[in-house]
């Protein structure tokens, strides 16, 4: 069943205003890094972990996520998920120690877990196959906006309303897109037996074994991990630290940088959304696409090592954008299951990109640590532990070539 266009139109922004505010929340520790390493005295490796809990709390609720978006359906599950949101704003807000703020971001990542998985699980079921690649890469576009919005604008407001300021304003925002979403989403249609069906045992971990079997998610998960995951913690973290203790720039300069590249993210999730369904339309596999893609990215990672302070921001906007090949992997596994299982099949996915954020920013901040322990400097210790992460971005791209069906494309 497809919905009426402007009733699917309508559904999409009541779901990206949310989506705005996740990814907001999610890149914001890139801008307020200096902020919180001044008033707490964070080390890279704290940093690393205040930013990567959001990203633990976020991942660990994916697998029940799942079952629920299956089974309770998305309109439902996310109104509950997002008063965990706001609390967990608000406790963030209220913190005074490292420990408290972390139990708060990892609160705040669990709440926030659905703004993806729950419109993507609703354009599954009721968007035709060429609306769902467009509402999907227009939905990263949305995020993208909010990583926008967390940069520069919010460095214009830290002044005056200061960091716990803000994270008090971003809980009534999000009161405020619960209230859109459950005046504006249709209901839940009631869930039928058949909808835990088709996934070994029932909605458990059986079900969940089988969907991580599929060829197509064995092939994809190592580039969901250390590439999609990577750019995400670049993105949202690292970005930021490389501008200002590589590059030697001023926060300020920094949040200009950081916007500059999440609006050539805006830019890049925006052309896909309007190229991707002509793609389907000639029939070109999202696989073929990766494949063509992604050694822009590895060559870019590259060249940024080996510039260290000259690779600027430009140069990070450059990688991020030769990462988005990766984006249409989500979609693609979606796809590859029947509407009753996307739920748990995109949850997933989305717990193999979230955990290879979380190790992957964490990772980042103690090989940085490492490695000025052994003497390194603040230079050398950046494009070190960079280059150990291109390592693995190289070899899971081994992988997703090796794992090519022989003789054919890989048909969903």
């Amino acid at each position: 069943m497809s919905l009426p266009r402007s009733t699917a139109i309508v559904v999409f922004l009541a779901f990206a205003f949310a989506y705005f505010f996740s990814a907001l929340l999610r890149a914001v520790t890139a801008t307020l890094a200096p902020a919180f390493s001044a008033e707490l005295g964070l080390r890279a490796g704290d940093l690393g972990l205040l930013a990567g809990a959001y990203f633990f709390g976020f991942a660990a609720l994916q697998l029940p996520l799942g079952r629920a978006l299956d089974r309770f359906g998305p309109r439902r599950t996310l109104l509950v998920l997002l008063t965990a949101a706001v609390a967990g704003c608000a406790a963030f807000a209220s913190a005074r120690s490292l420990p408290a703020l972390i139990a708060a971001r990892v609160l705040i990542g669990a709440g926030v877990g659905a703004c993806l998985m729950a419109p993507l699980t609703c354009y599954r079921r009721f968007y035709t196959p060429v609306a769902q690649l467009r509402a999907n890469s227009w939905m990263l576009m949305t995020g993208s906006l909010g990583m926008v919005a967390s940069t520069v604008p919010v460095q214009a407001l830290l002044p005056v309303w200061g960091w716990r300021g803000l994270f008090w304003g971003v809980a009534g925002l999000l009161l405020c897109s619960m209230a859109l979403i459950a005046w504006l989403v249709p209901r839940d249609p009631p869930w039928h037996p058949h909808a835990a069906a088709g996934v070994g045992v029932g909605v458990g971990v059986a079900g969940y074994a089988t969907i991580m079997r599929h060829p197509l998610f064995v092939r994809t998960a190592p580039l969901g991990f250390f590439v999609y995951g990577g750019l995400v913690a670049v993105q949202s973290l690292w970005a930021g630290p490389w501008l200002t203790r590589v590059c030697r720039w001023s926060a300020g300069q920094a949040a200009q940088g950081l916007f500059g590249i999440n609006l050539a993210m805006l830019l890049a999730f925006l052309a896909w959304g309007m190229v991707l369904p002509r793609l389907a339309q000639r029939r070109i596999d999202p696989m073929q696409i990766m494949a063509w893609g992604l050694p822009l990215s590895l060559l870019l990672l590259v060249g940024n090592v080996v510039l260290g302070a000259a690779a600027g921001a430009l140069h990070w906007a450059a990688w991020c954008v030769a990462c988005s090949f990766v984006s249409v992997s989500q979609p693609a596994v979606g796809a590859a299951f029947p509407a009753a299982q996307a739920g748990r099949a995109l949850s997933a996915f989305n717990l193999v990109i979230f955990c290879g954020v979380f190790c992957i920013q964490w990772g980042l901040g103690l090989g940085i640590d490492a490695l000025r322990a052994q003497g390194l400097g603040e230079d050398a210790a950046f494009r070190g532990a960079f280059l150990v992460f291109g390592l693995c971005c190289a070899l899971s791209y081994a992988w997703f070539l090796r794992r090519a069906p022989q003789g054919t494309h890989n048909r969903r």
